[in-house]
């Protein structure tokens, strides 16, 4: 038997399953804790040394490209992934969640020609990893 529910659910009403915390095991959790973004930062910001305005973070720039690859997603799809996302926008180093778009999709462009392309498929590997380590202690 099936029964109708009484009526469409309100976004006020829906209860986030983190209730503010993150989960120490979500995969993106992970994977942050896995990558030297601090190593990073230090070759990023050699780039921009040299003065003008002001770029976006390393992290932000490394973390995007990360979730762009792993996702298989356009640069207009990564932005409103990142955006929706609690988990993602810590990967990319946000300090807090937010609705708004974290940077432009046109960003993504400048983010690839800055960033080599093996960086981010190491990072990827390391996640399938996380993902293969997952499937094994599943029963």
């Amino acid at each position: 038997m099936y029964r109708a529910a009484d009526s469409q659910l309100s976004v006020y009403d829906f209860l986030p399953p983190y209730h503010g915390e993150l989960a120490a095991d979500n995969r993106w959790v992970r994977l942050a804790a896995i990558i030297d973004w601090e190593s990073f930062e230090a070759e990023y910001s050699a780039l921009f040394a040299r003065g003008g305005k002001i770029a976006i973070p390393a992290r932000v720039a490394l973390g995007s490209l990360i979730v762009r690859e792993v996702y298989g997603a356009t640069d207009r799809q990564t932005v409103e992934l990142i955006r929706e996302s609690p988990y993602l926008q810590y990967f990319i180093g946000m300090k807090a969640f937010g609705d708004e778009l974290p940077f432009s999709y046109r960003s993504m462009e400048r983010f690839r020609v800055r960033i080599p392309r093996k960086l981010v498929q190491r990072a990827v590997r390391q996640m399938r990893e996380l993902e293969k380590q997952d499937k094994a202690r599943q029963p």
